[in-house]
C-alpha cells in the first residue's frame, strides 16, 4: 500500500510554474515559469529562499549538471542563462537558438550540454568553456524533451511530430525512430537500469519500450490529457507521472501497475490546474510537483508492503 501526505504547499510565483530541478546541494531546488526570475527553495525546511537571477522571458527548462557548479535556464526567447553558484552570478548566455528552448540535459562523461528547441534542432555545448560545439536537425517540428540513458551511450528526443528519435551519444548519429504515438511527445524517461524507455504524449498514453531493440512492451492509458512528466524513484521500483489532467499517479515499475492517484477528486490537497513537472526530492521518498496554479507542492510518499 502506498500512502501519500501533502507536507507543504509553497507559493511565491505570480504565474504558472513550468519546470523544477534539484540543486547539486542537497535540500535545495529551483523553479522557473512565466515569471521574471528563477526561484530557489528550501525543501528540508520548506520555504522560499530567494530569486537567484532575473530572466527576460518565460523559463521552460532548468538543469544542474553533476559535473559543474552551474545552473542552466532555457528561455522562451531561445537563450540559455548560465548561473555559477561559486561566483553567485550569471557567467554566460548561450545564444544560438532563436525559438524557445524546451529541455536541457548534460552528459557527465563528456562534459557536454544538450539543448533542444522549438526550431527542431539540438545544440551541443562544452560545459567548461561554454562554447557551442555543433548543432543538428532532429525533427521538422519542436524537440520537446530529452532523456539520456544512464549508461551514457544513447540519448532519446521526444518530438512534436509524434516521434521519438534515438541517437548515439558518441557521435550523435541517428540510431532509431519510434513512431507509434498518435500525438506529440510531451515526456520521456529512461529507467534507472537503462533497460526501458518510457514515453508520454498528448494522446495521454504511457508507452514502455525495450532499449535492446526498441520494441513496444506495453501501452497504458495512463491519464485523461497530456502526460507532461515521468520521474523514476532513484532506487525503489516506483515511478510518478504528472498530467494536464491535474493528477499525479504513482506506478510500480516492474509490471507498471497503478498504485495511487493524487488528485482533488481522490481527496488530496492537490493541484487545481495542469501539473507540469514532478521530481523526486533530496529528502527520502519526497515527491515535488509544480503547476499552472502557481504552487509548488511537496509530497511524502510511504511505500509499504
Amino acid at each position: 500500500m502506498v500512502q501519500i501526505e501533502n507536507t507543504a504547499t509553497l507559493c511565491g510565483h505570480q504565474n504558472p510554474i513550468f519546470t523544477l530541478e534539484n540543486s547539486q546541494k542537497a535540500g535545495i531546488i529551483f523553479t522557473g515559469g512565466n515569471d521574471k526570475g528563477v526561484v530557489e527553495w528550501n525543501v528540508k525546511k520548506p520555504g522560499f529562499i530567494k530569486v537567484i537571477f532575473p530572466v527576460k522571458s518565460s523559463v521552460y527548462a532548468l538543469h544542474c549538471p553533476v559535473s559543474a557548479p552551474l545552473l542552466f535556464a532555457g528561455e522562451r526567447s531561445g537563450q540559455v542563462d548560465v548561473f555559477n553558484f561559486e561566483e553567485q552570478k550569471i557567467v554566460g548566455v548561450l545564444e544560438h537558438h532563436k525559438l524557445p528552448v524546451f529541455d536541457i540535459k548534460s552528459v557527465p562523461n563528456k562534459n557536454e550540454l544538450i539543448v533542444s528547441s522549438e526550431d527542431g534542432t539540438v545544440s551541443i555545448w562544452d560545459i567548461v568553456s561554454l562554447k557551442l560545439l555543433f548543432s543538428f536537425k532532429v525533427s521538422p517540428k519542436t524537440v520537446r524533451v530529452i532523456s539520456i540513458n544512464p549508461d551514457e551511450r544513447t540519448v532519446a528526443f521526444g518530438c512534436k511530430d509524434n516521434t521519438i528519435r534515438i541517437y548515439n551519444l558518441e557521435d550523435y548519429s541517428l540510431i532509431h525512430i519510434i513512431d507509434e504515438h498518435t500525438m506529440p511527445i510531451s515526456s520521456i524517461q529512461y529507467s534507472p537500469d537503462g533497460k526501458y524507455l518510457l514515453s508520454g504524449s498528448r494522446d495521454a498514453q504511457l508507452k514502455i519500450w525495450s532499449t535492446s531493440n526498441y520494441s513496444l512492451i506495453k501501452t497504458i492509458p495512463a491519464h485523461l490529457f497530456s502526460i507532461y512528466s515521468i520521474a523514476f524513484h532513484p532506487y525503489m521500483p516506483y515511478l510518478a507521472t504528472a498530467s494536464r489532467d491535474k493528477s499525479i499517479k504513482i506506478w510500480e515499475s516492474k509490471k507498471y501497475t497503478l498504485k495511487k492517484t493524487i488528485s482533488l477528486e481522490k481527496g488530496y490537497n492537490a493541484h487545481r490546474l495542469s501539473i507540469n513537472k514532478v521530481i523526486w526530492g533530496p529528502q527520502e521518498n519526497q515527491l515535488i510537483s509544480v503547476s499552472d496554479d502557481k504552487l509548488l507542492k511537496i509530497w511524502k510518499v510511504d511505500f509499504e508492503g
